[in-house]
């Protein structure tokens, strides 16, 4: 070890206390540079080659004045550098300390790094929870509760829009395997099919035409023979179809009889509902029905005829071409004009007994223009009475003529009808019939 001491002392200011101290650490210094020489013998050579002013320039100079009362002094040493040589494996230490700085600078490097970027999470925190944030809130708990509201929606979201993705794919593959199946369909086939089958219901419809209908037909599957009896018909297709009996021989046939009187065998001094769905035999006495009347009458534009026979076997018969019977929210309302006959025109006697745009009227339910009482109550039936009648075809039935209040089948305009005055008795009638079919009816 190579040592360099070198001090210049300055005894103008100091007390004989100070040189006494200033002689025992110049002795101490001198101690140890020959100390420091003996130890480094192999570089007295390179200390011998510097020059003189270099060889031992120990500094030692107070650098304020001394207290004479004081017990220290302050002074400086300035010591001359000293020259070290330790052994090779202390380079590793040089090599580490490097290494330590290098890694130091990157660990700060690091630091600022992190640093940056906590600062820009806050600021994109602090800008996420102002956009989340609604009108009038303003602390930061609220912030971050809405945030995590807002991410947990998002979340459920994500997770039903994944599962409905996943049911599509399901589906898709599903449709995929349903279509690779319809490939192997022969469209031929499908194509023979169809047309097979509307054959078939072709014919079945065409077989039926003379049972279901919207009438009754001119004509019978058999050509060249008709007959009276019982059809059923479909008025319309939303409504069940329902047997009535067609007169297939008067006036070329394709009558509906609507109703009928021969023999008093059917009571028609009946209530509002059984007018409305109909009562008696069809292969007898009976009314239709008005709800199927006003069916019939709805489809299609129906003449009406009607004919009579007293009990002398006079014969007449009255025709309409305009017959219409609506539903029953207007008390099925009768419509009807164009009348022509031999029986007269009874339905549109007078202004005052006019049964055309009148209501119908039974004995519990009145909607006739009699202001004193119930017309249909007062002569025992159902009618479309004015105030009150100068026609009633659903009256009493009676075997000879009668007295008293005209409650009996009527027609007001009867051949012969003002000797029944002269002698007090009431014409009654036979036969009845009420028929219609379509105004435009080919035979």
């Amino acid at each position: 070890m190579l040592l360099k001491l070198c001090m210049i002392p300055q005894w103008a200011s100091c007390s004989k206390k100070m040189k006494f101290i200033f002689l025992i650490f110049l002795q101490a210094t001198t101690l140890l540079f020959t100390n420091g020489s003996s130890l480094a013998e192999n570089g007295t050579k390179s200390v011998q080659e510097e020059k003189a002013t270099d060889i031992c320039p120990i500094k030692f100079k107070a650098s304020e004045k001394c207290d004479e009362g004081g017990e220290e002094c302050p002074y400086q040493i300035t010591l001359p550098p000293m020259i070290i040589q330790l052994p090779r494996q202390f380079q590793l230490i040089e090599q580490t300390l490097k290494e330590v700085e290098i890694l130091k600078e990157m660990v700060n490097n690091l630091q600022k790094t992190c640093q940056d970027c906590k600062l820009q999470a806050d600021d994109i925190q602090e800008i996420d929870s102002i956009e989340f944030l609604p009108p009038e809130t303003d602390t930061p708990t609220d912030h971050s509760k809405l945030q995590e509201n807002r991410i947990q929606e998002l979340q459920n979201k994500v997770s039903r829009l994944s599962a409905g993705l996943k049911n599509a794919k399901t589906e898709i593959h599903s449709l995929q395997g349903r279509l690779e199946q319809m490939n192997f369909i022969n469209m031929d086939n499908v194509e023979n099919y169809i047309d097979s089958k509307v054959a078939n219901l072709t014919f079945a419809v065409n077989s039926l035409d003379h049972k279901c209908s919207s009438n009754c037909p001119a004509e019978q599957s058999r050509p060249g023979r008709r007959h009276n009896g019982l059809y059923r018909i479909v008025p319309n297709i939303r409504n069940r179809s329902f047997e009535v009996y067609c007169d297939m021989e008067s006036m070329g046939g394709g009558w509906t009889v609507i109703q009928i009187r021969q023999d008093g065998s059917t009571n028609f001094n009946r209530t509002w509902n059984e007018y409305k769905n109909g009562f008696g035999n069809l292969s007898g006495e009976f009314w239709l029905g008005n709800d199927k009347i006003h069916l019939l009458t709805k489809t299609k534009e129906m003449q009406l005829r009607i004919e009579l026979e007293d009990l002398n076997g006079v014969r007449e018969y009255a025709k309409y071409e305009q017959f219409y019977v609506a539903n029953e929210f207007l008390k099925y309302r009768l419509s009807i004009s164009g009348y022509s006959g031999t029986a007269g025109d009874a339905l549109h006697f007078s202004k005052r007994y006019n049964h055309d745009q009148k209501f119908f009227t039974t004995p519990d339910r009145d909607n006739d223009r009699y202001s004193s009482g119930n017309c249909g109550e007062y002569y025992s039936s159902g009618w479309w009475f004015d105030a009150c009648l100068a026609a009633n075809l659903n009256g009493k039935y009676y075997h000879k003529k009668y007295r008293g209040v005209r409650n009996g089948i009527f027609w007001g305009t009867w051949p012969g009808l003002s000797d029944d005055i002269l002698h007090g008795y009431r014409q009654p009638f036979k036969k009845v019939k009420m028929m219609i079919r379509p105004k435009v009816f080919m035979s």
